[in-house]
């Protein structure tokens, strides 16, 4: 059964500020993410080859999504950098080549090599079947070889990031690993009053979500050698980016469904995860903090759980705080030291256009 909550009102929609400035952030950088993703398929290859085929799982053609992060990080790339060779008429020269764009790239190979791993042990965890619309690979080839396989990535992104010899880059990137590993144990040891914390639950969700990306995009300017103030812009971008992201997705948790998902709908809450809207519902119904006290491994504390949901402004609150997180992000963008360069330009309309996109998704 769909259930429409109709947050107590019209939609927000969230505008761009002009139709000449939006570019497309994807296609901006599609060219050079064929050659990570290529990359990335040739990192996880392993002697087993079990082992090899799992690691690879959802690296294939066809099933590794939009690829978000790269995305986000090779576009911070190049709004910090002065400017991206080009090649002059008589020489052929791979823009993509350079010694520090090289070094820049493997920081999106490293956070989606990461990224990936931290979805097989969610996956493991949560008991899921499903991933990207197709089976998880904990489905399709048991816990203990998704567990393998996400140990296995994290060990070559380990190892690539090592090759960087940067110890601040290898400082932040580890801290982005330990803070995923802290936000799930937040997620399943949590009291009753942090269950219906709001403060918790944000903390939870930068150390689950944006940490990894908000410390990669700071991991960028450093590598190009930006001051500390540049690098803590873009630090900033990638943290409110990852916020709204995830604010988002907890509402399309209760808007969406399976199909545009890839998941399941009310997943969160069929696992007893308290999410944003839920909390903003309990703020209107207090009576609701009874219910989820009592469990929502009962169905029937779920459904109550949902009408009180759908009498609440739950899901348009929950969509604010998301715009907010967006605007500070797009703010981030807008506070760069100024540069004319023609692709500098263009990259940082494109992160502007991502905070937009994140906002207005609905899958």
């Amino acid at each position: 059964m769909s259930r429409p909550f109709s947050s107590g009102g019209p939609q927000p929609q969230y505008q761009r500020s002009s139709v000449e400035d939006q570019v497309d952030p994807f296609s901006l950088v599609a060219d050079e993410l064929s050659v990570v993703a290529n990359r990335l398929r040739s990192m996880v290859v392993a002697e087993v080859p079990k082992l090899a085929s799992a690691a690879e799982y959802f690296f294939k053609m066809g099933v590794e999504g939009k690829r978000f992060r790269p995305t986000v990080i090779l576009l911070m790339a190049t709004a910090l950098n002065l400017k991206i060779p080009k090649p002059a008429p008589e020489e052929v020269v791979d823009m993509f080549s350079t010694d520090l764009r090289l070094r820049q790239q493997s920081i999106a190979e490293i956070t989606e090599m990461i990224h990936v791993a931290s979805l097989l042990h969610d996956d493991v965890l949560d008991d899921a079947d499903t991933r990207r619309g197709i089976g998880s690979l904990n489905y399709v080839m048991g816990n203990k070889l998704a567990v393998l396989a996400g140990d296995f990535l994290l060990s070559r992104a380990c190892i690539t990031l090592a090759s960087l010899k940067n110890t601040e880059v290898v400082s932040l990137i580890a801290t982005a690993v330990e803070h995923l590993v802290t936000g799930e144990t937040m997620q399943m040891s949590t009291s009753a009053e942090q269950r219906s914390s709001m403060d918790y639950y944000l903390q939870k969700t930068y150390y689950k979500t944006a940490s990894l990306i908000s410390n990669s995009c700071k991991s960028i300017a450093l590598l190009t050698g930006q001051t500390a103030e540049v690098s803590m812009l873009a630090y900033e971008y990638g943290k409110n980016l990852g916020l709204a992201f995830q604010l988002i997705d907890d509402v399309l948790d209760f808007t969406g469904t399976s199909s545009s998902l890839g998941k399941g709908s009310l997943s969160d809450i069929r696992h007893g995860i308290v999410t944003a809207p839920i909390l903003y519902a309990m703020e209107e119904f207090p009576e609701l903090r009874t219910v989820v006290d009592r469990g929502l491994d009962d169905p029937a504390n779920v459904d109550l759980a949902l009408e009180y949901l759908g009498k609440s402004h739950g899901i348009q609150r929950t969509r604010e705080l998301a715009a907010k997180h967006a605007s500070l992000a797009s703010a981030a963008i807008d506070s760069l030291p100024e540069n004319d360069d023609e692709d500098v330009q263009r990259s940082r309309r494109a992160l502007v256009e991502l905070t937009h996109r994140v906002i207005n998704r609905t899958k």
